[in-house]
């Protein structure tokens, strides 16, 4: 039976995928005409880290250089989404009616804390979570599971008892590696593969669909 439901972020409660990479995209643009925007598609779902060794490998520029570092930092100087805009508006009451049923609600997403906390903050979302986690504290994030794995035992539960909802190719490899079950929110903007979801929901009300169909097994 589940227990708890762990979201991802990006691209599950606010749709911000599409806004960085497109502001990444045309800021690269300038000093890197030839880029090809497909190709920072890999980055959707990645931690700072492996967005950093993307780009480094799309503009061929050696990511341990002065230069990329600074290039990198720029990037994001003027990247202010404004995020309650952004934010699916579904959200506030799904979270509040898992919460009303009994589920344990947690997030897990392979962002920085700080940038976790800008979300939640502006949202209004905090206090609707009993557990947040950054892929930052981890060694390796997704498609690593230990975030995953980490929240459950958090949360004092087993993996076979947990619900992740994600997006990207990653995060449903993370959650698949976990041994849970994972809903997929279909986006086909950024060629996600979702093979390794138990689930394709359109919007995040179907989790209540998905819940009710794992616990009446």
């Amino acid at each position: 039976m589940i227990k708890a439901v762990i979201f991802d972020m990006d691209g599950v409660l606010i749709d911000s995928e599409i806004i960085y990479l497109d502001h990444m995209y045309e800021k690269l643009k300038i000093k890197y005409p030839q880029i090809n925007r497909e190709a920072l598609f890999a980055v959707v779902g990645s931690t700072t880290k492996r967005t950093m060794e993307i780009i480094s490998d799309v503009i061929g520029e050696d990511v341990n250089s002065h230069m990329f570092q600074e290039l990198y930092a720029e990037l994001w100087v003027d990247c202010r989404p404004d995020y309650p805009s952004i934010l699916r508006k579904e959200v506030p009451d799904i979270l509040k009616e898992l919460h009303r049923r009994g589920y344990q609600v947690a997030l897990a997403s392979s962002a920085s804390r700080a940038g976790i906390d800008d979300v939640l903050t502006s949202c209004g979302l905090k206090s609707d979570f009993d557990y947040i986690v950054s892929g930052e504290e981890f060694k390796e994030s997704k498609p690593n599971p230990e975030i995953y794995l980490h929240t459950a035992d958090t949360l004092k539960r087993e993996p076979k008892e947990c619900l992740v909802v994600e997006d990207s190719t990653y995060g449903i490899m993370a959650g698949h590696g976990a041994g849970m079950t994972v809903a997929s929110v279909i986006d086909d903007r950024f060629s996600f593969d979702r093979s390794l979801a138990d689930y394709s929901i359109n919007g995040l009300w179907e989790i209540l669909d998905v819940l009710e169909e794992l616990n009446e097994r």
